[in-house]
């Protein structure tokens, strides 16, 4: 891939990147949330169209309008999500679209994936139902999907997201035994450990740039996270007038929450949130992040754990009683926090419908005196009776705050609150939860932006695989350190930041 480029509005996702693949190669690509990763190999597989550059397969210029065109020279693909038919079996998961002719000869389908599992030692049942199967078997189904295909190049996007260690290991296994076999891979990932685990050559990724294109052999997990987060100084937090109390105002114990996949998402997650600060949760997306929000949220109930508000018990997977205790919170995409449909009026007392309800009949001039109070205090660039659908990104999220935070909570759950925000309303947001927190609130920062969890909170926890696995005081956070932490670095490879400083 030469000199490719592609832009989606004002957003440069890839800035003019050079990325190559070599016969039997692992190559990882490296990078931050937002980096760019997906976008580029979503351009390799023909889902995405370059606005500039070149992909070459073999010396030969190509142009890939669909997947079907990559996959004709030999590029797979195997997203996060995967995309099979959870009532098929496994060899009809295999062949779907692919059946060579208008009837399905089924004898000859079982042995041609039976062949191919064995060929490449995939240890699966091709008469096996998928709805049966854990998620690491249900990998290796999308694996031979893309090498019944001929596959010669083979795209993983974060394949390790979903995966119990045991069903990693297999994993990489079954990665040497294809590169044996004449394929390359390039796998996406956040996590360090796998790239020097697995890889022959790395690319990292910074905002759309290649930052560092290096042999495995020749780096050093240190080495690639200064450059995925681009500096390895001290950060110090914005400073603010008010201080932390001892007062308590979020408590959290032994949170524990396991998906439709019947994988453990969250793991014996606790921590608390005093009075006057913000703490920051920093990881990589996909550790357990958004359950953890949903859990804080009242929206799922968790398979174990308690929450405490004031000291208080908080009936967990319950939003009433989350609406009873003052707990406030800022949804991860602000589209599914509104009613695109309703005007901004009816949005902003979506929360407190009973307080405007008379005899089974909402008030609707108390409504409207409230929303055009909220609209001037939180400086909203609307009407009370526009569609809501009809606002910017910023405008939606200063409806979100104004709904949640005019009720002065006790605690706000702010999860990605910027996400796709202009500089301007991203600095509105960072004010009003500073403000938050000066009143007496305990904040709770999700964000993959680790320089504005840097800039709001007062200490920082770093999630990793479902489970808290660092904490720093934000004053004295050390980037590398918690960079290498969201990655997965081990204890030793911490040790060995500290003794080179």
């Amino acid at each position: 891939m030469a000199n490719i480029s592609k832009r989606f509005g004002t957003l440069l996702a890839n800035d003019h990147v050079d990325f190559e693949v070599a016969p039997n190669e692992i190559h990882a690509l490296l990078g931050e949330n937002g980096a760019g990763k997906s976008t580029l190999m979503k351009i390799l597989y023909g889902l995405y169209q370059p606005d500039e550059g070149e992909i070459r397969v073999e010396g030969q210029p190509v142009r890939f309008e669909a997947p079907a065109d990559a996959i004709a020279k030999g590029i797979g693909f195997v997203s996060q999500h995967f995309s099979l038919v959870p009532t098929f079996t496994v060899a009809e998961n295999v062949v779907l679209g692919y059946e060579g002719g208008a009837v399905l000869n089924q004898q000859q389908m079982y042995q041609a994936v039976t062949d191919l599992a064995k060929k490449y030692g995939f240890g699966i049942n091709p008469a096996a139902v998928v709805r049966d199967l854990s998620v690491g078997q249900q990998q290796r189904i999308e694996i031979l999907k893309a090498l019944y295909r001929s596959c010669r190049v083979l795209i993983l996007d974060e394949p390790t997201a979903v995966l119990t260690p045991q069903d990693v290991e297999s994993l990489f296994a079954i990665l040497r035994e294809l590169q044996q076999k004449d394929l390359s891979v390039i796998i996406i990932t956040h996590k360090l450990e796998e790239v020097m685990n697995i890889s022959q050559r790395v690319t990292v990724l910074r905002m759309g740039k290649v930052v560092a294109r290096e042999s495995t052999a020749a780096t050093t997990p240190q080495d690639l996270a200064r450059a995925m987060v681009g500096r390895n100084t001290v950060a110090v937090v914005r400073n603010v007038e008010h201080q932390p109390t001892p007062t308590v105002k979020l408590a959290v114990a032994n949170l524990h929450v396991t998906d439709k996949r019947r994988v453990e998402v969250l793991r014996g997650v606790s921590f608390q949130i005093h009075e006057r600060e913000v703490v920051g949760i920093a990881g990589v997306a996909g550790n357990g992040q958004s359950e953890l929000v949903a859990v804080l949220s009242g929206t799922l109930k968790p398979t174990e754990g308690q929450m405490r508000v004031n000291g208080q018990p908080v009936q967990l997977g319950s939003p009433h009683d989350f609406h009873r205790h003052k707990v406030a919170r800022i949804p991860e995409d602000r589209l599914k926090g509104v009613i695109s449909d309703l005007s901004v009026a009816e949005n902003l007392v979506l929360e407190q419908l009973d307080d405007f309800t008379a005899a089974g009949h909402l008030n609707h001039r108390q409504i409207q005196d409230l929303a055009r109070q909220l609209i001037a205090d939180f400086q909203i660039k609307a009407r009370p009776e526009d569609r809501i659908g009809t606002l910017s990104g910023g405008n939606i999220q200063k409806v979100i705050l104004a709904r949640t935070l005019s009720r002065e909570p006790e605690v706000v759950i702010a999860a990605q609150p910027t996400r796709g925000l202009d500089v301007g309303a991203t600095e509105y947001v960072h004010q009003v939860l500073l403000e938050q927190k000066q009143r007496g609130a305990g904040v709770l920062l999700i964000s993959e932006d680790l320089d504005e969890t840097l800039l709001l909170s007062d200490r920082i926890l770093v999630m990793y695989n479902g489970q808290i696995v660092g904490e720093f005081a934000a004053a004295e956070a050390d980037v590398e350190q918690i960079g290498l932490l969201m990655t997965g670095a081990t204890v030793s490879e911490k040790l060995n930041v500290e003794s080179e400083k």
